[in-house]
């Protein structure tokens, strides 16, 4: 999944963001993510724009923004959401990848 990405998976899990330039939960979510990902140590926050990512967006069944997946340390899909998550469900959803 690295390549589809662009951008290194964490080394124990990866929070990846799909927002959008106007989304106003997508800012929210952000600060939510990368609050989470600075806690746990090996976990990253990757951030994509939707809009310029369309043919990933496709191939993921991505809807809407934002959209968190939740990889494993392989880069498998653990978890998946759509909407602002709180914290606590991220941490939660974190459980299944560690």
């Amino acid at each position: 999944m690295t390549d589809e990405l662009g951008s290194d998976l964490g080394e124990r899990a990866t929070l990846v963001q799909f927002s959008t330039a106007f989304c106003q939960p997508c800012r929210a979510t952000r600060r939510t993510l990368a609050d989470v990902a600075a806690m746990v140590p090996g976990v990253a926050h990757v951030e994509i724009d939707a809009e310029e990512r369309l043919g990933l967006v496709r191939a993921l069944g991505i809807t809407r923004t934002p959209t968190v997946l939740v990889l494993d340390a392989a880069g498998r899909i653990v978890r998946r959401a759509a909407g602002q998550p709180r914290r606590a469900d991220v941490i939660a959803a974190l459980g299944h990848a560690l």
